[in-house]
């Protein structure tokens, strides 16, 4: 499924934001949403709304997947910095392009990420960050591996990979059980994904589903093992009544699954 050649061939694009992504020869698609920006994205759809839910937490852990480029991380320092909050966030990412990672000293962020260059540039280095606010944790490897190995228990998902359609296996019933396993019980995951089979991955892992929208953005959803009755509640049983062939994504249906 995966393809290590092609894994070195990527391309700039520039977002609508102004931010710039890569185009991945080896999944077929960017980064990031080009129409809604890199940052915009990463803002918007992971970091502000997780934060909404989370912001009076003392400290924070954070499962980022997969690390990239390493927006949704940054965009979280970002955040944190301009609010002053006090928040002490340990965040661990996996990611299996330690190519791409140790490339990112290079690469032209935005410039709200410029007082981040020392934090960016140690992660290049080394794939590890810490001082007395932020730990920062790239584990280079499989998500799939990774994951049940982990020991902490998450506050946020930035649940984040490829798209289902190129990068299935991190979408799968499978794949959420473990995500599941590893969050806190009033975690939240954020997701740009609305699709019928995330969905129902989702809700077959006993996560209550929240469908999130915004201005000159496409929408996108919040999943959590707890009920938040400030969100827009997507009613899954309902939904399956209407679509009763509706499914979810399982691991015995890609070849390459183990």
């Amino acid at each position: 499924m995966y393809d290590e050649e092609l894994r070195r061939e990527k391309q700039t694009v520039m977002t609508g934001d102004g931010s710039r992504t890569l185009y991945s020869v080896e999944f077929g698609e960017t980064y990031h949403s080009d129409k809604d920006g890199a940052l915009h994205e990463s803002l918007q759809k992971h970091v502000l709304s997780a934060f909404r839910l989370k912001h009076r937490e003392k400290r924070l852990t954070i499962l980022d997947i997969c690390f990239g480029l390493g927006y949704n991380t940054l965009a979280t320092l970002y955040y944190v910095k301009k609010e002053q909050l006090s928040t002490q966030i340990h965040i661990i990412s996996p990611e299996f392009d330690r190519g791409l990672v140790e490339s990112l000293s290079s690469f032209v962020y935005p410039e709200e990420f410029a007082t981040l260059k020392p934090i960016i540039d140690a992660l290049s280095r080394e794939c590890y960050y810490e001082d007395k606010q932020f730990k920062i944790e790239i584990l280079i490897g499989d998500a799939r591996k990774i994951i049940p190995q982990i020991k902490e228990r998450f506050d946020i998902v930035y649940q984040d990979p490829f798209s289902p359609a190129h990068n299935p296996l991190l979408w799968t019933k499978e794949y959420f059980a473990h995500i599941r396993e590893v969050m806190k019980e009033d975690a939240v995951l954020t997701t740009y994904s609305i699709a019928a089979d995330v969905r129902m991955g989702l809700h077959e892992n006993g996560f209550h589903l929240f469908m999130l929208s915004g201005e000159k953005i496409r929408s996108w959803m919040l999943a959590s093992p707890q009920m938040w009755e400030s969100l827009d509640f997507i009613n899954m049983e309902l939904k399956k009544k209407r679509n009763p062939d509706a499914k979810s994504l399982r691991d015995i249906m890609f070849k390459g699954y183990k």
